[in-house]
């Protein structure tokens, strides 16, 4: 049995540190289409990379979906080392 996905009303490809969203909502999750060269990511509860940590850094998987079922009150703001390609959903 399959495991049901659920998408935003919104999304912003990333290849590198980046603002997603400069208002508060929801985020929904992150899919990863590529991840090399020692590659990390980094979500935030902000409009820039400081603040509040919603997700801290971990190692991405290429091909991979993780849901981030998250409400933030300032923004959306993902923080990428290495090389990784992602989709944030919110």
């Amino acid at each position: 049995m399959g495991t049901e996905v659920q998408g935003g009303a919104g999304y912003k490809n990333l290849s590198a540190s980046g603002l997603v969203k400069a208002v508060p909502g929801v985020l929904c999750g992150i899919f990863v289409a590529s991840a090399s060269a020692s590659p990390t990511v980094k979500v935030w509860d902000s409009t820039a990379g400081s603040g509040v940590v919603l997700v801290n850094t971990f190692t991405p998987i290429a091909g991979a979906w993780y849901p981030l079922p998250f409400q933030t009150s300032v923004g959306i703001y993902v923080t990428i080392g290495g090389t990784v390609d992602l989709t944030v959903s919110y």
